[in-house]
């Protein structure tokens, strides 16, 4: 129930995702189209109105300079030869031409009627007033028609008013024609519109359906399921956190293997000594110590198996202490051939009784190392071990080390069975086992190869399936300079 709610909540997270691009990305662009629509239309609509503008400037001045001449005789002689213009003025139809005489009356006009008396005519108080002789008006009528006039006044030589002339041009049609421009943005805009949501959702589809399976992969690998993948559909961002996801699925499929394989080793190899241990405990139990030869054949094999069970026991606590980061070394100069043969030493009679030959091929001198003892000693004792774990009888193992080049090296070969090619990569890795009939926690040479960093060394494998192993041990000598700040105290 819980988790049912849990991926309603995120399906509608996703939804509410997509809603949220979908209102903010189409908001946005609606706001910037009505803002350009505006500007447009008032562009267009200046743009206009300034044609007409021009277009009555043009003509009243040109007017003006005719009627100008009739002045400077009589008022019959300008009234006269304003009925003449004004009947015969070619632009009739697409403008309004008035003529007033001295006092402000109405001569003539091109309609045939004067206006109402009620007529705003403020564009001629405005030219009979100015020092110019000049007046516009934009407004609109008593009818409510909209209308731009433009009004000069003509003067004789002396200065005296002898009339005016006024023009009206109706704007109807020019707003229509803003209309029409302001209608065709529009349109323009809700398909700007249209193609931006569809757009917009075609992408967000694309988005979303990659995100929605990669939730629904991320739920089932973190309930267990590592086999779940995610199908890859393109080669962009997305894509490569598909790629990654699965890498990660896979990695984690690997290691809950590695780690299911290493408690079953460990397990088994808990329960062998422990086997051991209590079963010869119960045997002395038994006998008594009346069996001399039975209670010490029992007491050592107790001893040896409880050592066996401890060895593990401080394996898995390195382990630990590695992977949380804890191993702490102890450093100080050493012999490193003093520890190499110790560790072939303990190994001898073990290699007796297996019959195998462990030879040893020891240098004459070789420079003293930084190290930790006890850890180093692991390594030797861990690599030598598997040598042995994995040589048929018969087989040899050979010991030798070198100096070169300011480094120790010491090899650690086996004629055994080798390791497949396929797993070589793996072997230094955690919980890994290339052969999981041989005991073995899986971790010793994980161990070893940590511990070799930790000195600033190295620990190489080569191996061939059904010819043996090379083990390479590296090792900085000890230098002053490292010396010195061995001995610095810390802090």
């Amino acid at each position: 129930m819980a988790a049912g709610m849990r991926n309603v909540k995120k399906r509608t997270n996703m939804k509410g995702i997509a809603r949220k691009w979908m209102i903010s990305s189409v908001g946005v662009i609606i706001l910037i189209l009505v803002a350009l629509i505006a500007i447009l239309s008032f562009t267009v609509r200046g743009s206009i109105y300034s044609g007409i503008q021009a277009t009555l400037d043009g003509r009243s001045s040109e007017l003006t300079n005719v009627f100008s001449d009739y002045g400077r005789s009589s008022s019959s002689d300008f009234s006269a030869a304003a009925r003449s213009y004004v009947e015969n003025f070619p632009e009739k139809e697409s403008m309004e031409l008035m003529v007033f005489n001295s006092v402000g009356r109405i001569l003539i006009t091109s309609v045939g009627f004067a206006p109402d008396e009620t007529q705003p005519m403020p564009d001629y108080q405005q030219a009979v007033s100015s020092r110019e002789g000049y007046g516009t008006w934009t407004g609109h009528l008593t009818s409510g028609e909209k209308v731009m006039a433009v009004t000069r006044v003509i003067r004789n030589s002396s200065g005296s008013l002898v009339g005016a002339i006024r023009y009206v041009v109706s704007l109807e049609d020019a707003d229509r024609r803003v209309l029409a421009v302001c209608g065709m943005l529009t349109g323009a805009g809700l398909l700007v519109i249209l193609c931006v949501t569809v757009i917009s959702y075609m992408f967000l589809k694309s988005v979303l359906t990659p995100i929605r399976q990669i939730g629904t992969a991320a739920r089932r690998i973190a309930q267990g399921d590592f086999a779940a993948r995610i199908r890859k559909g393109s080669d962009d961002e997305l894509g490569e956190l598909c790629d990654t996801i699965n890498e990660m699925a896979e990695e984690l499929g690997t290691a809950e293997k590695l780690k299911n394989d290493f408690i079953s080793s460990v397990s088994h190899e808990l329960r062998t000594p422990l086997t051991a241990i209590k079963g010869w405990a119960e045997t002395i139990m038994d006998v008594g110590a009346t069996d001399q030869a039975t209670f010490s054949r029992g007491m050592g094999i107790i001893v040896r198996e409880s050592e066996r069970l401890s060895g593990i026991v401080e394996e898995l606590l390195d382990f630990s202490r590695m992977q949380s980061g804890r191993i702490t070394l102890t450093m100080e100069k050493i012999d490193i051939l003093a520890e190499l043969g110790e560790a072939v030493y303990m190994f001898s009679d073990r290699a007796r009784s297996e019959h195998k030959f462990l030879l040893y091929d020891e240098p004459a001198l070789l420079s003293p190392v930084l190290g930790d003892i006890n850890r180093l000693r692991q390594v030797f004792v861990n690599v030598i071990d598997n040598a042995l774990k994995y040589t048929a009888e018969g087989g040899t193992i050979s010991v030798s080390a070198g100096e070169a080049d300011g480094f120790i090296r010491v090899v650690i070969t086996d004629n055994g069975c080798g390791i497949p090619a396929e797993h070589l990569p793996n072997v230094k890795k955690k919980f890994y086992k290339a052969n999981q009939t041989v005991r073995g926690s899986g971790i010793g040479l994980a161990l070893a190869d940590e511990i070799m960093r930790l000195h600033a060394g190295s620990l190489e494998i080569e191996s061939h399936e059904n010819v043996g192993t090379a083990v390479t041990i590296t090792i900085p000598v000890l230098t002053e300079d490292r010396e010195e700040r061995n001995q610095e105290p810390n802090g």
